[in-house]
Protein backbone atom coordinates (compact mmCIF):
# COMPACT_ATOMS: atom_id res chain seq x y z
CA UNK A 1 0.00 0.00 0.00
CA UNK A 2 1.37 3.29 -0.59
CA UNK A 3 -0.09 6.72 1.17
CA UNK A 4 -0.72 10.03 -0.60
CA UNK A 5 -1.53 12.71 1.68
CA UNK A 6 -4.53 15.04 0.30
CA UNK A 7 -4.05 19.00 1.06
CA UNK A 8 -7.13 20.09 -0.68
CA UNK A 9 -10.43 18.98 -1.51
CA UNK A 10 -10.00 16.91 -4.40
CA UNK A 11 -12.49 15.49 -6.74
CA UNK A 12 -13.97 12.43 -5.37
CA UNK A 13 -13.18 10.43 -8.90
CA UNK A 14 -9.73 10.44 -8.35
CA UNK A 15 -10.42 7.44 -5.98
CA UNK A 16 -11.14 5.33 -9.12
CA UNK A 17 -7.95 6.41 -10.66
CA UNK A 18 -6.25 5.51 -7.47
CA UNK A 19 -7.57 1.73 -7.00
CA UNK A 20 -6.99 0.10 -3.97
CA UNK A 21 -3.13 0.06 -3.64
CA UNK A 22 -3.04 3.36 -2.47
CA UNK A 23 -4.23 5.32 0.50
CA UNK A 24 -5.66 8.74 0.02
CA UNK A 25 -6.16 10.88 2.92
CA UNK A 26 -5.81 14.46 4.64
CA UNK A 27 -4.32 12.28 7.77
CA UNK A 28 -1.85 9.51 6.24
CA UNK A 29 1.82 9.48 8.16
CA UNK A 30 4.56 8.81 5.81
CA UNK A 31 3.35 9.65 2.61
CA UNK A 32 5.14 8.46 -0.44
CA UNK A 33 2.98 11.59 -2.72
CA UNK A 34 0.93 14.76 -1.85
CA UNK A 35 -1.71 15.66 -4.04
CA UNK A 36 -2.95 19.25 -3.93
CA UNK A 37 -4.63 22.61 -5.50
CA UNK A 38 -3.73 26.16 -4.39
CA UNK A 39 -2.67 24.65 -0.69
CA UNK A 40 0.62 26.89 0.43
CA UNK A 41 3.78 24.33 0.55
CA UNK A 42 6.26 26.70 0.53
CA UNK A 43 7.37 26.85 3.86
CA UNK A 44 5.95 23.28 4.25
CA UNK A 45 8.01 20.44 5.98
CA UNK A 46 8.61 17.91 3.09
CA UNK A 47 8.27 14.13 4.26
CA UNK A 48 11.61 12.10 4.12
CA UNK A 49 9.14 9.60 2.18
CA UNK A 50 8.16 11.70 -0.25
CA UNK A 51 8.80 10.81 -3.85
CA UNK A 52 6.30 13.29 -5.72
CA UNK A 53 3.88 15.99 -5.12
CA UNK A 54 1.23 16.18 -8.19
CA UNK A 55 -0.37 19.54 -8.28
CA UNK A 56 -4.30 19.41 -9.92
CA UNK A 57 -3.92 22.78 -11.99
CA UNK A 58 -1.04 24.47 -14.64
CA UNK A 59 0.36 26.56 -11.94
CA UNK A 60 2.82 25.32 -8.96
CA UNK A 61 4.00 28.99 -7.92
CA UNK A 62 3.06 27.30 -3.88
CA UNK A 63 5.05 24.67 -4.69
CA UNK A 64 8.90 25.30 -4.11
CA UNK A 65 9.71 23.73 -7.13
CA UNK A 66 13.49 24.37 -6.94
CA UNK A 67 14.03 23.03 -3.24
CA UNK A 68 11.82 19.82 -4.23
CA UNK A 69 14.36 19.09 -7.28
CA UNK A 70 17.33 19.25 -4.54
CA UNK A 71 15.72 16.72 -2.55
CA UNK A 72 14.45 14.60 -5.24
CA UNK A 73 11.04 14.87 -5.02
CA UNK A 74 9.01 15.37 -8.87
CA UNK A 75 7.12 18.23 -9.00
CA UNK A 76 3.87 16.97 -11.60
CA UNK A 77 1.35 19.42 -12.72
CA UNK A 78 -1.55 19.33 -15.07
CA UNK A 79 -1.29 21.14 -18.32
CA UNK A 80 -4.45 21.19 -20.37
CA UNK A 81 -6.99 19.52 -17.98
CA UNK A 82 -8.63 23.11 -17.15
CA UNK A 83 -7.90 24.20 -20.60
CA UNK A 84 -11.66 24.15 -21.57
CA UNK A 85 -12.99 25.87 -18.67
CA UNK A 86 -10.48 28.76 -18.65
CA UNK A 87 -10.75 29.16 -22.54
CA UNK A 88 -14.47 30.03 -21.78
CA UNK A 89 -14.14 32.18 -18.84
CA UNK A 90 -11.33 34.40 -21.46
CA UNK A 91 -14.11 34.25 -23.95
CA UNK A 92 -16.72 35.76 -21.72
CA UNK A 93 -13.94 38.24 -20.52
CA UNK A 94 -13.44 39.32 -24.11
CA UNK A 95 -17.09 40.12 -24.71
CA UNK A 96 -17.35 41.65 -21.13
CA UNK A 97 -14.43 44.03 -22.38
CA UNK A 98 -16.47 44.92 -25.02
CA UNK A 99 -20.22 45.19 -24.38
CA UNK A 100 -20.14 47.28 -20.97
CA UNK A 101 -22.14 44.22 -19.52
CA UNK A 102 -21.10 44.30 -16.12
CA UNK A 103 -22.21 47.96 -15.84
CA UNK A 104 -25.33 47.31 -17.01
CA UNK A 105 -26.27 44.98 -15.38
CA UNK A 106 -25.67 47.10 -12.28
CA UNK A 107 -27.22 49.82 -13.66
CA UNK A 108 -30.29 47.47 -14.53
CA UNK A 109 -30.71 46.93 -10.48
CA UNK A 110 -30.88 50.29 -9.43
CA UNK A 111 -34.10 50.07 -11.74
CA UNK A 112 -35.96 47.84 -8.97
CA UNK A 113 -39.23 49.31 -7.32
CA UNK A 114 -39.68 51.77 -10.66
CA UNK A 115 -42.77 49.02 -11.44
CA UNK A 116 -44.02 49.96 -14.73
CA UNK A 117 -41.51 52.89 -15.79
CA UNK A 118 -39.00 50.36 -15.63
CA UNK A 119 -39.32 49.28 -19.76
CA UNK A 120 -38.97 53.54 -20.33
CA UNK A 121 -36.26 53.41 -18.46
CA UNK A 122 -34.37 50.59 -20.04
CA UNK A 123 -35.15 52.29 -23.38
CA UNK A 124 -34.48 55.58 -22.06
CA UNK A 125 -30.85 54.54 -20.25
CA UNK A 126 -29.40 51.63 -22.03
CA UNK A 127 -27.17 54.09 -24.55
CA UNK A 128 -24.83 54.39 -21.98
CA UNK A 129 -23.98 51.47 -21.86
CA UNK A 130 -23.54 50.55 -26.22
CA UNK A 131 -20.17 48.86 -26.83
CA UNK A 132 -18.63 47.59 -30.04
CA UNK A 133 -18.69 44.06 -31.17
CA UNK A 134 -15.62 41.57 -31.34
CA UNK A 135 -16.08 40.64 -34.54
CA UNK A 136 -13.41 41.76 -37.47
CA UNK A 137 -11.44 43.54 -34.00
CA UNK A 138 -7.77 42.31 -33.57
CA UNK A 139 -7.22 39.85 -30.92
CA UNK A 140 -3.66 39.61 -29.55
CA UNK A 141 -3.09 36.00 -27.68
CA UNK A 142 0.05 36.16 -25.63
CA UNK A 143 0.88 32.78 -25.16
CA UNK A 144 0.02 29.51 -27.28
CA UNK A 145 -0.03 27.02 -24.86
CA UNK A 146 -3.11 24.55 -24.18
CA UNK A 147 -5.40 27.63 -23.33
CA UNK A 148 -3.99 30.14 -25.57
CA UNK A 149 -4.61 27.92 -28.46
CA UNK A 150 -7.84 27.04 -27.44
CA UNK A 151 -8.69 30.73 -27.11
CA UNK A 152 -7.29 31.75 -30.32
CA UNK A 153 -8.81 29.79 -32.04
CA UNK A 154 -12.06 30.32 -30.54
CA UNK A 155 -11.62 33.35 -31.54
CA UNK A 156 -11.69 33.22 -35.39
CA UNK A 157 -14.43 30.88 -35.22
CA UNK A 158 -16.10 34.65 -33.39
CA UNK A 159 -14.86 36.33 -36.61
CA UNK A 160 -12.03 37.84 -35.17
CA UNK A 161 -8.87 38.63 -36.75
CA UNK A 162 -6.13 36.52 -34.40
CA UNK A 163 -2.67 37.76 -34.03
CA UNK A 164 -0.58 34.79 -31.66
CA UNK A 165 2.88 35.42 -30.09
CA UNK A 166 4.81 32.87 -28.12
CA UNK A 167 8.31 32.26 -28.98
CA UNK A 168 7.98 28.70 -26.90
CA UNK A 169 5.28 26.89 -28.88
CA UNK A 170 5.65 23.65 -28.44
CA UNK A 171 5.11 21.16 -31.17
CA UNK A 172 1.70 19.99 -29.69
CA UNK A 173 1.01 24.03 -29.68
CA UNK A 174 1.53 24.26 -33.20
CA UNK A 175 -0.45 21.64 -34.32
CA UNK A 176 -3.86 22.64 -32.14
CA UNK A 177 -3.49 26.12 -33.43
CA UNK A 178 -5.47 27.12 -36.13
CA UNK A 179 -3.88 27.96 -39.43
CA UNK A 180 -5.74 31.34 -39.54
CA UNK A 181 -3.87 32.78 -36.81
CA UNK A 182 -1.20 34.99 -37.92
CA UNK A 183 1.96 34.13 -36.19
CA UNK A 184 3.67 37.70 -34.15
CA UNK A 185 7.53 36.89 -33.45
CA UNK A 186 7.44 41.14 -32.30
CA UNK A 187 5.49 41.87 -28.96
CA UNK A 188 5.80 45.09 -29.11
CA UNK A 189 4.48 45.30 -32.96
CA UNK A 190 1.80 42.96 -31.53
CA UNK A 191 0.58 45.51 -28.94
CA UNK A 192 0.26 48.39 -31.48
CA UNK A 193 -1.79 46.21 -33.59
CA UNK A 194 -4.11 44.81 -31.64
CA UNK A 195 -7.93 46.10 -30.19
CA UNK A 196 -7.61 43.10 -27.80
CA UNK A 197 -4.66 41.42 -25.70
CA UNK A 198 -5.58 38.26 -24.10
CA UNK A 199 -2.70 37.01 -21.51
CA UNK A 200 -1.86 33.11 -21.57
CA UNK A 201 1.70 32.55 -19.91
CA UNK A 202 3.46 31.33 -17.24
CA UNK A 203 4.57 33.28 -14.20
CA UNK A 204 7.99 33.56 -14.10
CA UNK A 205 11.05 36.16 -13.82
CA UNK A 206 10.45 36.74 -17.82
CA UNK A 207 7.24 37.48 -17.40
CA UNK A 208 6.65 39.11 -14.43
CA UNK A 209 4.77 42.57 -15.00
CA UNK A 210 4.71 41.58 -18.56
CA UNK A 211 2.04 44.49 -19.09
CA UNK A 212 3.69 47.81 -17.55
CA UNK A 213 3.87 51.46 -18.19
CA UNK A 214 6.32 50.58 -21.29
CA UNK A 215 4.00 47.89 -22.73
CA UNK A 216 0.78 50.03 -22.05
CA UNK A 217 2.69 52.92 -24.09
CA UNK A 218 3.03 50.89 -27.32
CA UNK A 219 -0.54 49.72 -27.27
CA UNK A 220 -2.99 51.33 -28.87
CA UNK A 221 -5.55 53.84 -27.94
CA UNK A 222 -8.74 51.99 -25.65
CA UNK A 223 -7.45 48.81 -25.71
CA UNK A 224 -8.62 46.03 -23.48
CA UNK A 225 -6.58 43.77 -21.70
CA UNK A 226 -7.60 40.05 -20.54
CA UNK A 227 -5.68 38.83 -17.72
CA UNK A 228 -7.03 34.80 -17.34
CA UNK A 229 -3.38 33.42 -16.37
CA UNK A 230 -1.42 35.36 -13.31
CA UNK A 231 -1.89 38.32 -11.44
CA UNK A 232 1.81 38.72 -11.37
CA UNK A 233 1.67 39.56 -15.12
CA UNK A 234 0.50 43.17 -14.74
CA UNK A 235 1.48 45.77 -13.18
CA UNK A 236 -1.39 46.80 -11.91
CA UNK A 237 -0.37 50.24 -10.62
CA UNK A 238 0.46 51.01 -14.53
CA UNK A 239 -2.38 49.56 -15.37
CA UNK A 240 -4.76 51.95 -13.15
CA UNK A 241 -2.95 54.95 -14.58
CA UNK A 242 -3.45 53.84 -18.26
CA UNK A 243 -7.48 52.86 -16.97
CA UNK A 244 -7.62 56.92 -15.84
CA UNK A 245 -6.30 58.13 -18.54
CA UNK A 246 -8.51 55.98 -21.05
CA UNK A 247 -5.57 54.32 -22.60
CA UNK A 248 -6.97 51.09 -21.89
CA UNK A 249 -10.12 51.09 -21.76
CA UNK A 250 -10.85 47.97 -19.93
CA UNK A 251 -9.34 45.31 -17.77
CA UNK A 252 -10.93 41.76 -16.87
CA UNK A 253 -8.83 40.27 -14.70
CA UNK A 254 -9.21 36.35 -12.96
CA UNK A 255 -6.86 37.53 -9.80
CA UNK A 256 -9.02 40.50 -7.84
CA UNK A 257 -6.81 42.65 -5.58
CA UNK A 258 -7.73 45.24 -3.07
CA UNK A 259 -7.07 48.29 -5.69
CA UNK A 260 -8.57 46.89 -8.74
CA UNK A 261 -11.84 46.11 -6.85
CA UNK A 262 -14.81 48.82 -7.12
CA UNK A 263 -12.63 50.50 -10.01
CA UNK A 264 -14.29 51.76 -12.71
CA UNK A 265 -13.67 49.83 -16.18
CA UNK A 266 -11.98 47.01 -14.13
CA UNK A 267 -13.92 44.14 -14.37
CA UNK A 268 -12.50 41.61 -11.17
CA UNK A 269 -13.62 37.51 -11.26
CA UNK A 270 -13.31 35.97 -8.11
CA UNK A 271 -10.43 33.41 -9.61
CA UNK A 272 -13.44 31.04 -11.42
CA UNK A 273 -10.87 30.28 -14.37
CA UNK A 274 -10.91 26.51 -13.88
CA UNK A 275 -14.03 26.66 -11.09
CA UNK A 276 -16.29 23.79 -13.34
CA UNK A 277 -16.77 20.46 -11.84
CA UNK A 278 -15.41 19.20 -15.47
CA UNK A 279 -12.29 20.78 -15.06
CA UNK A 280 -11.80 19.81 -11.56
CA UNK A 281 -12.46 16.15 -12.37
CA UNK A 282 -10.29 16.51 -15.50
CA UNK A 283 -7.07 17.77 -13.06
CA UNK A 284 -7.58 14.97 -10.29
CA UNK A 285 -7.25 12.35 -12.41
CA UNK A 286 -4.82 13.59 -14.52
CA UNK A 287 -3.02 14.30 -11.80
CA UNK A 288 -3.84 10.81 -9.83
CA UNK A 289 -2.67 8.71 -12.95
CA UNK A 290 0.64 10.65 -13.01
CA UNK A 291 1.10 10.37 -9.54
CA UNK A 292 0.10 6.15 -9.92
CA UNK A 293 2.44 6.02 -13.27
CA UNK A 294 5.89 7.40 -10.96
CA UNK A 295 4.92 5.38 -7.82
CA UNK A 296 4.58 2.00 -9.84
CA UNK A 297 6.76 2.38 -12.92
CA UNK A 298 8.81 5.38 -12.45
CA UNK A 299 8.06 7.05 -15.11
CA UNK A 300 7.77 10.70 -15.37
CA UNK A 301 4.96 12.68 -17.24
CA UNK A 302 4.14 16.48 -16.82
CA UNK A 303 6.96 17.12 -14.13
CA UNK A 304 8.00 20.88 -13.90
CA UNK A 305 11.46 20.35 -12.41
CA UNK A 306 12.47 16.83 -14.11
CA UNK A 307 12.22 15.43 -17.51
CA UNK A 308 9.56 13.93 -19.27
CA UNK A 309 10.99 9.96 -19.01
CA UNK A 310 8.84 7.04 -19.86
CA UNK A 311 10.21 3.83 -20.78
CA UNK A 312 7.87 0.26 -21.13
CA UNK A 313 8.55 -2.29 -18.07
CA UNK A 314 11.02 -5.46 -18.74
CA UNK A 315 13.37 -7.09 -16.96
CA UNK A 316 13.21 -8.18 -13.64
CA UNK A 317 13.33 -4.92 -11.19
CA UNK A 318 13.53 -1.12 -12.41
CA UNK A 319 15.70 1.05 -10.67
CA UNK A 320 15.13 4.79 -11.24
CA UNK A 321 17.63 7.45 -10.23
CA UNK A 322 17.38 11.36 -9.88
CA UNK A 323 20.85 12.68 -10.38
CA UNK A 324 22.34 15.95 -11.37
CA UNK A 325 23.35 16.93 -14.94
CA UNK A 326 27.18 16.26 -14.48
CA UNK A 327 29.21 14.18 -16.85
CA UNK A 328 30.25 10.96 -17.03
CA UNK A 329 27.35 10.27 -14.51
CA UNK A 330 25.76 7.56 -17.26
CA UNK A 331 28.81 5.60 -17.47
CA UNK A 332 29.35 5.77 -13.22
CA UNK A 333 25.95 4.47 -13.38
CA UNK A 334 26.35 1.52 -15.65
CA UNK A 335 29.47 0.41 -14.88
CA UNK A 336 28.11 -0.17 -11.08
CA UNK A 337 25.60 -2.16 -12.27
CA UNK A 338 27.83 -3.97 -14.78
CA UNK A 339 30.41 -4.42 -11.90
CA UNK A 340 27.82 -6.61 -9.47
CA UNK A 341 27.61 -8.96 -13.01
CA UNK A 342 23.98 -7.33 -13.34
CA UNK A 343 22.80 -7.22 -17.19
CA UNK A 344 20.81 -3.92 -18.03
CA UNK A 345 18.02 -5.44 -20.44
CA UNK A 346 17.05 -2.01 -20.94
CA UNK A 347 17.68 2.02 -20.22
CA UNK A 348 17.05 5.54 -20.24
CA UNK A 349 18.65 9.04 -19.41
CA UNK A 350 17.31 12.56 -20.22
CA UNK A 351 18.38 15.76 -18.84
CA UNK A 352 16.91 19.48 -17.86
CA UNK A 353 18.95 22.04 -16.32
CA UNK A 354 20.34 21.28 -13.57
CA UNK A 355 19.06 17.83 -12.60
CA UNK A 356 18.67 14.10 -14.94
CA UNK A 357 17.16 11.32 -14.46
CA UNK A 358 18.12 7.68 -15.61
CA UNK A 359 15.77 4.44 -15.64
CA UNK A 360 17.71 0.97 -15.34
CA UNK A 361 15.55 -1.98 -16.08
CA UNK A 362 17.82 -5.13 -14.90
CA UNK A 363 17.44 -8.81 -15.91
CA UNK A 364 18.68 -9.59 -11.97
CA UNK A 365 17.32 -8.55 -8.68
CA UNK A 366 19.51 -5.54 -7.42
CA UNK A 367 21.04 -6.10 -3.54
CA UNK A 368 20.91 -3.37 -1.03
CA UNK A 369 24.73 -3.01 -1.28
CA UNK A 370 24.44 -2.42 -5.48
CA UNK A 371 21.89 0.59 -4.21
CA UNK A 372 24.37 1.66 -1.27
CA UNK A 373 26.85 1.86 -3.65
CA UNK A 374 24.52 4.03 -6.66
CA UNK A 375 23.78 6.14 -3.53
CA UNK A 376 27.32 6.68 -2.82
CA UNK A 377 27.95 8.12 -6.25
CA UNK A 378 28.90 12.48 -6.00
CA UNK A 379 25.85 14.38 -7.58
CA UNK A 380 23.55 11.24 -7.35
CA UNK A 381 20.43 12.59 -5.39
CA UNK A 382 17.99 9.54 -4.99
CA UNK A 383 17.89 6.20 -6.29
CA UNK A 384 14.78 4.02 -5.69
CA UNK A 385 14.20 0.26 -6.84
CA UNK A 386 10.70 -1.04 -8.43
CA UNK A 387 10.14 -4.54 -8.33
Amino acid sequence: MFNILQLNEISPIVTKVLGDKYVLSKDVQNPEAIILRSFNMLDYAMPASLLCIARAGAGTNNIPVDSCAQKGIVVFNTPGANANAVKELAVCALLLASRSIVPAIEWARTLKGKGTDVPKLVANGKGEFAGPEIAGKRLGVIGLGAIGAQVANTAIELGMTVYGYDPYISIDGAWNLSNYVIRETDLSRLFGDCDYLSLHVPYNSATKHIIDGAAIEKMKQNVCIINCSRAELVNNGDLLAAIKSRKVARYITDFPSDELLDTENVVAIPHLGASTPEAEDNCAVMAAKQTVEFIANGNIINSVNFPRVTLPRSGKCRVTVIHENVKAMLTTLTDTVSAAKINIANMISQSQGNYAYTILDLDDDVSETELKKLRAHTGVIKVRVIR
